[in-house]
């Protein structure tokens, strides 16, 4: 997107103070700045309406995973369309769905036992917290008491209200703080760069995330908490941050210490983009509830998932067997057409492999580039999920003001006729507010040729940036 501020020669503060909105009858995001329209997109560029052609180095927000335009997912969806175009799944169900939460089950080696299809990541993180809450009232006996969860700082798990609720993530949360639920409280990130002490061993650091969460439990009485939910990989909220090996295990033993759910939130780092389908998959551990999203359909329909565990599937079964949550468009055909399409060439044209190789050379290229640049603090990442985050003070990692909105210039920037490049943009890495990062997540089938084009651009377009800063 390009963002172009409203005639500001012409009236710089807008009528009155007030910023003139555009023609447009769309709310978009920001109703000061025109949106640029895109007019076609294939393989990993996007075209704008003036003509530019925008290699889309993040597939938006880590969306896209085969690249845009792909024949057969536009023809999958095309005739499931044809043959049927909407399930009522209050009475019926369709082939494509049973596919497809067959083809998710299995892709996990049986570890989860059924899938839930959604139409976003923020649904899934409604349907997850409620599915959550029903296990313990469907236990034997129930435990009704259990009505609170615990989410980690600098955190972002959906944008409605029961999915911002449990999200740590200051800035997107402030403004609907009165309307949040309460029984949620926060713990630190594993966030090694910001988090561990200089003379802390990384085991003594998980050891400490451990504590605190433990500690956590006491506080708020651990025979009340539902769940802890966490993202195997940190995506918008703090710019592609793994954990530190353990860690997981570690927060895992805590929650089955007190008979508490682990919710692993994979909508953004999750079905490849980390180099294995799921990322839980490289951290020794099996969730009880699992979100995921955008790679699952890589962008061709709105499709999101939860997967459910054996653990929870089965209290459900013996009991009531009904889950009371539901959507209008829940298993919707068309999504599940993509997402079943989507999901079958990552594993027949061996996909994630060329994620875990193309992202080696990916991070390889970055720290060798940027690795010195003295405004480029950390890159941390893992398979084709990598972020960059930057800081005004690379001995004492001070963060550039929040109002500077260093990573959003750095991404605009991109979209000009000099790099014609789509980075995301991210901040809060810090405290929620402060803290500058972008984010590069290449589709899965992204070719050496084009990894090497993509370091090369961003770190020309880095140190223009900042040169541009320093000569302002």
């Amino acid at each position: 997107m390009v963002l172009v501020e409203i005639d500001s020669k012409a009236h710089p503060n807008g009528v009155n103070g007030v910023k003139t909105p555009f023609k447009s009858a769309a709310f978009h995001r920001d109703l000061g700045h025109e949106f640029q329209k895109l007019t076609r997109s294939d393989g990993n560029f996007v075209t704008l309406e003036d003509g530019r052609r925008i290699f889309d180095a993040s597939g938006g927000p880590s969306v896209g995973a085969i690249g845009w335009g792909n024949r057969r997912v536009i023809q999958a969806v095309t005739k499931q369309m044809m043959d049927t175009a909407y399930c009522a799944s209050l009475y019926y169900t369709t082939q494509v769905h049973e596919d497809l939460c067959q083809h998710l089950v299995d892709s996990t080696n049986g570890e989860m036992a059924r899938a839930y299809v959604v139409n976003s990541g923020s649904e899934a993180t409604e349907a997850a917290v409620k599915l959550a809450r029903q296990y313990f009232l469907e236990l034997n006996p129930p435990q009704p008491q259990r009505t609170r969860f615990i989410n980690r700082r600098q955190s972002y798990h959906g944008t409605t209200l029961g999915a911002l609720s449990v999200s740590g993530h200051s800035y997107r949360r402030a403004n609907f703080e009165p309307l949040l639920l309460k029984n949620v409280s926060s713990v630190s990130p594993c966030f090694e760069f910001r988090g561990r002490g200089a003379s802390e061993s990384p085991s003594e650091y998980v050891e400490r995330l451990a504590k605190e969460l433990d500690d956590e439990f006491q506080e708020q009485g651990p025979e009340n908490v539902c769940a802890f939910i966490a993202e195997p990989v940190v995506g918008a909220a703090l710019g592609c941050v793994p954990s530190v090996r353990g860690y997981f295990q570690a927060m895992q033993a805590v929650c089955h210490k007190y008979g508490a759910l682990l919710i692993l939130d994979e909508v953004m780092c999750g079905m490849g983009r980390t180099g294995t389908l799921h990322a839980w998959q490289q951290e020794g551990v099996v969730p009880d509830i699992q979100t995921i999203g955008k790679a699952l359909g890589g962008g061709y329909q709105p499709v999101a998932g939860v997967l459910a565990s054996r653990r929870v599937v089965n209290v459900i079964q013996r009991g009531s067997s009904a889950f009371v949550h539901g959507h209008t468009y829940q298993g919707h055909p068309a999504g599940c057409a993509a997402a079943l399409e989507v999901q079958r060439i990552i594993r027949e044209e061996n996909l994630l492999q060329n994620v875990r190789s193309q992202g080696a050379l990916l991070e390889k290229l970055l720290k060798e580039l940027l690795g010195g640049h003295p405004n480029v603090g950390n890159i941390r990442g893992r398979g084709l999920f990598w972020g960059i985050e930057f800081v005004a003070d690379k001995e004492t990692l001070r963060a550039f003001p929040s109002d500077e909105h260093v990573s959003l210039q750095i991404a605009e920037l991109g979209l000009g006729e000099k790099y014609q490049i789509g980075v995301y943009p991210g901040a809060g890495s810090v405290n929620g507010l402060e803290g500058d990062h972008i984010i590069l997540s290449p589709a899965f089938n992204v070719t050496s040729d084009e990894i090497q084009w993509i370091a090369s651009n961003v770190e020309r377009l880095v140190n223009d940036f900042f040169a541009g800063r320093i000569g302002a």
